[in-house]
């Protein structure tokens, strides 16, 4: 996995509550910086990296004088509301000083649940990460209220994986790792330096609850290093004070405990669209655009579409049928059934004349589509 880890290209780092704000003390400037600068030297790596962060709600009560976490949704809320702004603060001054940018990007599950929004939150990060810009991703705690209540941002590093098809999802933590139990009970716990993710042992070795200060804990990190092999990510635990210890595990160091993927991103993305999405339209294609798609693994252009039914929006599951009716593969359409109609025998060079805008050249992108034939 260490050779895997240096070859990645597209790395999820997430840093939890205690290591940002000192176990609940303030934000802890120093820590950021460090990891701002282990960042930057990754991206001369040639990585694109995308960090979630926590620290919010425990920034907030820290400015506001709340000893322990608050209970009431609107205080919570509040305190969200305080502490994002220093925590955006900190981040963008200590990248800057690395000359680096940074885009404040706040999430729901709802966000990536629902397919439009989906794919408007896959769009703009992979347009930051083209840009060069660092995106800090968090969950957004000040509106959100089950999110707060149930949420936990060890899963949300995961769906964001899953989201942009990371290579890994390195959450950094107050904890060296995983153990076979916990270690301040049983003297006799071993540390786990290499498992399966998704092994169901690990979920009862890492049983126990979060810190008073965040809402996580180990098993929300085992939980979230299934999720994120789902789309063939793999997932690293590690201590986030262990020195350099982003620029050492990728450049191959054995550190805290490695969690393997055993599925391949598009084996995985593709096994999601052939077996759990209900289509709700329909592309018939010319012989040319069935060529692309079956023969050479091209996208499906506009151009090859002759017709266009069913209404759907962005993001939709759609059925491309050949003249004789036969299916032969199924995917996420780049437009809507209204827009898709007025582009479909147009060539791509034409859609932001037609539409007035553009999202994507493809009305289905490779990465999105699977092939229903041998």
């Amino acid at each position: 996995m260490t050779t895997e880890l240096q070859n990645s290209k597209r790395l999820i780092i997430k840093v939890g509550s205690s290591l940002v704000t000192n176990d609940g003390r303030g934000l802890d400037h120093s820590a950021i910086q460090n990891w701002a600068a282990q960042i930057a030297s990754l991206r001369t790596m040639g990585k694109d990296v995308i960090l979630v962060s926590s620290g919010a709600i425990a920034e907030g009560m820290q400015r506001l004088g709340f000893a322990r976490r608050p209970t009431e949704i609107d205080e919570l809320q509040a305190c969200a509301a305080v502490g994002q702004m220093g925590l955006a603060q900190i981040y963008e001054t200590s990248f800057r000083e690395h000359g680096l940018g940074t885009a404040q990007v706040l999430l729901t599950h709802a966000d990536l649940a629902d397919r439009e929004r989906y794919l408007n939150a896959r769009s703009t990060l992979r347009t930051l990460l083209r840009l060069g810009v660092v995106p800090i991703i968090n969950e957004n705690d000040t509106v959100v209220t089950d999110e707060i209540k149930l949420g936990d941002n060890d899963t949300l590093g995961a769906l964001v994986a899953n989201l942009i098809e990371a290579d890994a999802l390195i959450i950094l933590t107050d904890q060296t790792g995983l153990y076979s139990a916990d270690p301040r009970k049983n003297p006799d716990a071993e540390f786990i330096h290499h498992a399966t993710a998704g092994d169901p042992k690990l979920e009862v070795m890492a049983g126990g609850a979060g810190s008073s200060i965040g809402r996580g804990g180990m098993l929300t990190k085992i939980l979230a290093a299934k999720r994120a092999a789902n789309s063939g990510a793999h997932t690293i635990i590690a201590w986030g004070r262990e020195p350099q210890v982003l620029v050492r595990l990728l450049q191959g160091e054995q550190i805290g405990t490695h969690l393997v993927a055993q599925t391949a991103p598009l084996a995985a993305r593709k096994q999601w669209l052939q077996d759990h999405l209900q289509t709700t339209g329909q592309f018939i294609l010319d012989e040319g655009a069935v060529r692309k798609l079956v023969h050479e693994g091209k996208s499906l252009l506009p151009i090859g579409v002759i017709e266009v039914s069913g209404e759907f929006g962005r993001g939709a599951a759609v059925t491309c049928f050949n003249q004789a009716g036969v299916a032969i593969a199924r995917g996420l359409s780049n437009y809507s059934s209204s827009d898709a109609r007025r582009i479909k025998r147009h060539a791509s060079s034409e859609i932001a004349g037609i539409l007035g805008f553009i999202e994507e050249s493809e009305l289905i992108h490779r990465d999105n589509l699977v092939l229903l034939t041998p």
